[in-house]
């Protein structure tokens, strides 16, 4: 068989390298139907001149920044924060986390307008009471017949206590805000051992608004008059149902474990790179 010429041996070469590789140099036609894009040059107003400005130093006066992080806060400030912050983040038992589930406002408002009307008599009116009772002794009357018993609000830890141990006790106002909180953490299961109705209210200073005092730890009402005794039933229907049914559930419920959002964001982005993977 005579071999092919050389003519022929590089015209089928020239032929093979042409079918795979691309002509250089040239661009892909556009889509025949595509649309075209039309994009309007946006005229600026004469009126409204730019006036870059430099924040270098010594350039340009500086724009107002949120600047309370480079504050030094007085010692109680930085107390109250680290205080906030640690309960935030470390484990808290369930006898302590329940303190930070309070009353809602609409209800803890309608508790404190029932308590209001049972506030105890000032020094003014509890002098004015007795010149009147004494002056119906000395007449020969009864002091029953010049004041009528009083219905007021009790107060004071030891004297609540012993209210809520004898089943005196009708509705008890417990402050979330307590330190230290070991004084008020036992009166929950308390109150609940007793059949007491009892709730957790923001404001150890709201509470002592009540009785004159400048802070209260606890507030109970014993006995109320009869043209609010509905007003007091469904106060305390509200109040079952958001703490002592829920008694349980709170004896079991862990608090604190949130971290901060650097924490958090980091730990999203470690769990999305683990996902991708």
């Amino acid at each position: 068989m005579p071999p092919k010429s050389k003519a022929v041996y590089s015209c089928c070469v020239q032929h093979t390298n042409s079918s795979f590789q691309a002509p250089k140099g040239k661009k892909v036609a556009p889509a025949p139907l595509a649309a075209k894009s039309s994009t309007k040059a946006s005229t600026k107003n004469p009126l409204f001149e730019s006036t870059p400005r430099n924040f270098g130093v010594g350039q340009a006066i500086q724009p107002k920044r949120n600047l309370s992080r480079f504050v030094k806060w007085p010692e109680y400030v930085r107390l109250q924060r680290q205080k906030k912050i640690l309960s935030l983040r470390l484990k808290v038992p369930p006898s302590i986390a329940q303190f930070s589930n309070t009353l809602d406002r609409n209800t803890a408002a309608e508790a404190f307008k029932l308590f209001n009307k049972y506030r105890p008599e000032t020094a003014a009116e509890k002098k004015e009471r007795l010149t009147k009772e004494a002056a119906a002794i000395a007449d020969g009357k009864k002091k029953e017949d010049v004041s009528s018993k009083p219905f007021v609000v009790k107060f004071g830890l030891n004297h609540v206590v012993s209210l809520i141990e004898n089943k005196k006790a009708k509705l008890v106002l417990i402050a979330n805000d307590v330190d230290p909180i070991e004084l008020v953490v036992f009166l929950p299961a308390l109150c609940k051992k007793m059949g007491v109705p009892y709730a957790i209210v923001k404001g150890k200073a709201r509470l002592g608004t009540l009785v004159h005092q400048k802070t209260s730890a606890v507030a109970a009402l014993t006995e109320v008059r009869a043209e609010d005794e509905a007003a007091f039933a469904t106060l305390i229907s509200t109040v079952n149902a958001n703490f002592t049914e829920k008694y349980e559930d709170s004896r079991r419920h862990w608090g604190g474990g949130v971290m901060g959002a650097k924490a958090q964001a980091k730990i999203a982005k470690r769990a999305k790179a683990i996902a991708s993977n």
